[in-house]
């Protein structure tokens, strides 16, 4: 469905709360005179301005505002927003229950629009809809596909003599060479929250899922603990890197945006992160060549896993008052036009595939591993409740600053996780 109302687009890189706060309704932040507003993850600025871009072409006569915030943000001022009355039309939403704004946590407040009527909804693919549905509805557009893995330079890994390494031996031995050679193998910014995740999550998927495939459904049913488990080793392994020097000097101290600044400017080679990093490093510096790959964490590289799962989708507020817009905005995004402007330049691939999308060889690990099965849901999506991806948090940045140390932080995370 589509309209032909005038379309105003107006972007606003903002605190969330504030521009929220100052958007009263009964409802929603939206008014009822054809105003749609959307938020969404800053990391996805690129994408989601290129979507509505798009939209303004076939809908000429609606005004759009969107609001980006980093997560953080999002998923601690969302969820009061959409109590309070004062949220968007369309927003940022995780799969599972790993956090405050995750899908199954919003819908089970019931803050989530049901979007089962809508075509996009019919075509998403089998090992997607667990991470867009409740039962059989479905709540939520996936918009892209990400993995968390090693993205680097391709010119500072030539400066430094390194080839891409196969085992974790091999990854010891490239840390070293990027010391020889001036830089530090991997950028680090846990002083961002969110960050403290991704290396643990890239060794994990090795560590704990090569062996043990269902090692989720174990915990749901507790018969395994995350002290009994490798993720004792992928947090050994997570410390054993930065001993070894092979992070940023302080990586308390450096955000999210240093990291990709050192990069960028060659002072890292690189950087664990999602996918979807390459294009902020890109942005920052446009001539950089850049490439990925799986983070080993054994002596086989068959075994190697790659957590590659939906990073970005969003929902519509049940409570909105611009409700038949934010659905015609919803079904847009699930198309095969919207997901493939949405990912085309995002170093993503579209949640809902088609024939129509070219792959960034950006992505080319990525796509081989997702192919071969060897990827796993990131760790936080199988998680039954929010705190246990924010004691995470706590926990590595304290492991860090050496308040704690690898048997304190798994005790945290299992405690945390028999909170839910």
């Amino acid at each position: 469905m589509r309209t032909s109302r005038r379309l105003r687009v107006t972007v606003m890189v903002t605190g969330l709360a504030m521009s929220l706060s100052a958007c009263g309704g009964s409802g929603s932040a939206a008014t009822d005179d054809g105003t749609l507003k959307i938020t969404a993850n800053i990391t996805d600025r690129s994408a989601m301005k290129t979507v509505v871009a798009a939209f303004e072409r076939e809908n000429p006569q609606v005004e759009i505002v969107v609001t980006y915030a980093d997560t953080d943000q999002l998923q601690s001022t969302l969820p009061a927003q959409l109590s309070a009355g004062e949220a968007p039309d369309v927003f940022t939403v995780w799969p599972g229950y790993g956090n405050p704004a995750a899908l199954r946590t919003l819908e089970s407040a019931g803050r989530l629009a049901d979007l089962s009527g809508l075509e996009f909804a019919r075509r998403v693919p089998e090992d997607t809809k667990w991470v867009t549905r409740v039962g059989d509805a479905t709540y939520a557009v996936p918009a892209n596909y990400s993995g968390i893995g090693a993205v680097y330079s391709k010119q500072a890994m030539r400066d430094i003599g390194g080839t891409t390494p196969e085992t974790w031996d091999e990854l010891l031995r490239l840390c070293d060479k990027a010391k020889a050679g001036g830089k530090v193998l991997f950028a680090l910014g846990i002083e961002t929250p969110w960050v403290t995740q991704l290396a643990d999550y890239a060794l994990a998927a090795t560590t704990v899922y090569a062996d043990r495939p269902g090692f989720a459904t174990e915990m749901s049913k507790g018969r395994a603990t995350f002290a009994g488990s490798g993720w004792r080793e992928a947090l050994e392994k997570y410390v054993e890197l930065d001993k070894r020097g092979c992070f940023s000097s302080d990586p308390s101290r450096t955000s999210y945006e240093t990291s990709i600044q050192d990069v960028a400017e060659g002072r890292a080679v690189g950087v664990i992160q999602v996918a979807g990093t390459t294009t902020a490093i890109t942005a920052t510096a446009p001539e950089t060549q850049l490439a990925m790959f799986a983070l080993p964490a054994g002596d086989d590289a068959a075994q190697t896993r790659m957590p590659g799962a939906v990073s970005a989708a969003y929902g519509v507020n049940s409570a909105s008052d611009n409700k038949e817009l934010a659905m015609e905005f919803a079904e847009f995004l699930g198309s095969d036009t919207g997901q493939n402007l949405y990912n085309q330049d995002s170093g993503t691939l579209p949640a809902i595939p088609n024939d129509r999308f070219t792959a960034d060889p950006v992505l080319k690990d990525l796509v081989a591993h997702q192919k071969a099965g060897t990827t796993v849901p990131f760790m936080d999506q199988l998680w039954p409740n929010p705190q246990v991806q924010q004691e995470h948090f706590i926990q590595i940045q304290k492991l860090f600053s050496g308040r704690t140390d690898v048997d304190g932080v798994l005790a945290a995370l299992d405690e945390a996780y028999q909170e839910g």
